[in-house]
């Protein structure tokens, strides 16, 4: 069923007619410190930059480049770059020098604006000497060409810019799990027809509030955060830094939130920090008692508000929601790509059945090749690469279809379930084929795995390399031993023969985005993993029990 849509800039102005005095971004400047920005004063800043832009006299749709954490001015120097007529170019901003660089000069980039960052000085370097960059309110302290108060004292424009839905309102780069990022060119249409198709599903509101944290540069935040608030009026608050997160949290308490798994994780192994995980299943099975240690849980994090509760980019494990089901919250499962604006599959409230990912979303299209790979289309489908039609003709089937890669299943009611990737699929040294997204999601379920990573290619078995958390009790090293050897028979018992782990190493390293080991979005690196791992990957296939603190 064709969805009706309306544009990014068109619904924004008719939002600041409506409620010009409403709240619409919330931005910590410390402490308790906040600064409100209503729709007003939202549609303001951005007009005057937007004039500043024109009177730069750039070609129409020129790529402006927007580096920064997430914060107010993100979204106004976005609605500045539309309005001005031109395109966005959104950077992570953890990125190397390096990969500024290659981004940069990749999308060709006019202009940068620079706002909230953690070590600008390691970055600056990527930025090329004949790019102007523009600071924003936040940005750090350096030698920045122009400053947002000199784009604040032109005068704001008059009109009210409304794109065609096909001219292109963004390039956004892959984070680049498996090389060099891509870029993702979407139109306006994409963006609106999305926006409008996912915020219909789950009838939110000028009511309701938002905590943005996660990278606003990735499609997931750029659509549940950015766009999502445009299109129902939701107030956004701003995430101040990782100390603040939890305070940050509570400030907002938020009625929607979008996360990754690793961050619902990180709030369970908060809780059991305070209290024993034995001691809090015992309490929550109480008759009545039950519910309302739930709701207290809830309330301490800040999430006692939460209605809509979703989680994106990686399978969750099941034994994950279904605690967060007996503290009362259902969180539900989101499946996208950035090459579809995150616009695929989503379980609707009340519908949740755990293993499976949920329906399409209105007006999208879904097959199963006969390589059993996912393939969607919908008005949300990506353009293209930027300069790159030969990846793209590898991507999109000649009919318009986006070859997501994922292998999937579909029930008899529609909705669908990941069973790996297509790419990741390795050939053990005995011929058997072993997809490694399932196993990894099982033995996630551990309390004590935070991050695994199953690998095998070439091997005898399949191994399972693994980052415990340092939550929860100091388990001695014989105990916690003890636990994993159990634990990897349990999970062993349920696979086939050819998928089943030899080993179970725990290494001592930190997988993190600034080591290399993660993507901006929490995802990991498998080819990284494996190098480093790989000249030991022998040794310890010869063994046949969990290793423990390997470097």
């Amino acid at each position: 069923m064709p969805v009706a849509f309306r544009l990014p800039l068109q619904v924004f102005f008719e939002r600041e007619a409506r409620h010009p005095r409403k709240p619409f971004l919330v931005q910590p400047v410390g402490g308790d410190e906040v600064q409100t920005l209503t729709w007003a004063e939202v549609g303001h800043q951005a007009r005057c930059a937007a004039h500043w832009l024109r009177a730069r006299e750039l070609p129409q749709g020129s790529h402006v480049a927007l580096i920064s954490k997430n914060c107010a001015h993100w979204i106004i120097a976005d609605l500045a770059i539309w309005m001005a007529g031109h395109v966005s170019v959104p950077l992570y901003p953890n990125l190397t020098a390096d990969s500024v660089a290659h981004v940069l000069k990749h999308s060709e980039a006019a202009l940068v604006f620079i706002g909230k960052l953690d070590d600008w000085p390691a970055m600056a370097p990527g930025v090329p000497a004949d790019v102007p960059t523009i600071g924003l309110p936040l940005c750090p302290a350096g030698d920045l060409d122009f400053s947002w108060t000199e784009l604040q004292a032109c005068s704001p424009i008059q009109d009210q810019p409304l794109p065609a839905a096909s001219d292109l309102a963004t390039i956004i780069y892959t984070s680049g799990t498996t090389g060099l990022p891509k870029g993702v060119m979407h139109s306006f249409g994409a963006l609106g027809f999305a926006a409008t198709g996912g915020t219909e599903l789950f009838g939110l509101g000028e009511g309701d509030r938002l905590l943005s944290y996660l990278p606003l540069c990735h499609v997931a935040e750029r659509m549940f955060v950015e766009l999502a608030a445009i299109y129902t009026g939701q107030t956004v608050y701003f995430a101040e830094s990782l100390e603040t997160f939890l305070r940050d949290l509570r400030r907002a308490r938020p009625t929607a939130l979008f996360g990754v798994p690793r961050i619902w994780t990180k709030f369970q192994m908060g809780v059991y920090g305070k209290i024993p995980a034995t001691r809090l299943e015992r309490l929550l099975r109480l008759p009545f008692i039950g519910k309302r240690v739930g709701r207290r849980v809830l309330a301490g994090l800040g999430l006692d508000a939460l209605r809509i509760a979703l989680s994106g980019a990686a399978p969750v494990p099941e034994a994950l929601l279904r605690w967060y089901q007996r503290l009362g919250l259902d969180v539900l499962e989101v499946y996208g790509m950035t090459e579809s604006c995150g616009y695929s599959h989503v379980c609707r409230p009340g519908q949740q059945t755990i293993g499976w990912i949920g329906l399409p979303c209105p007006g999208v299209e879904v097959r199963i090749d006969p390589l059993g790979e996912v393939q969607v289309r919908s008005g949300a489908t990506m353009l293209g690469y930027f300069k790159d039609p030969e990846k793209t003709a590898e991507t999109l089937t000649p009919d318009g279809f986006l070859r997501t890669g994922d292998k999937g299943e579909q029930d008899a009611e529609g909705r669908l379930r990941l069973t790996g990737r297509l790419k990741e699929i390795f050939k053990t040294s005995k011929g058997k084929y072993v997809a490694p997204a399932p196993i990894e999601n099982r033995l996630a379920e551990h309390a004590r795995i935070e991050q695994v990573c199953v690998v095998g290619d070439g091997l005898p078995a399949p191994m399972g390399l693994c980052v415990l958390s340092a939550a929860g009790p100091a388990d001695a090293r014989q105990a916690l031993h003890g636990s994993l050897e159990r634990w990897l028979e349990q999970v062993n018992a349920a696979l086939d023969k050819h998928e089943r782990l030899r080993q179970l190493v725990v290494v001592k390293d930190s997988w993190a985005v600034e080591n290399g080991f993660l993507t901006p979005t929490l995802k990991i690196r498998r080819n990284v993993i494996e190098s480093t791992y790989g000249p030991q990957f022998q040794v310890w296939s010869e063994r046949t029990e969990v290793i423990l603190w390997q470097d």
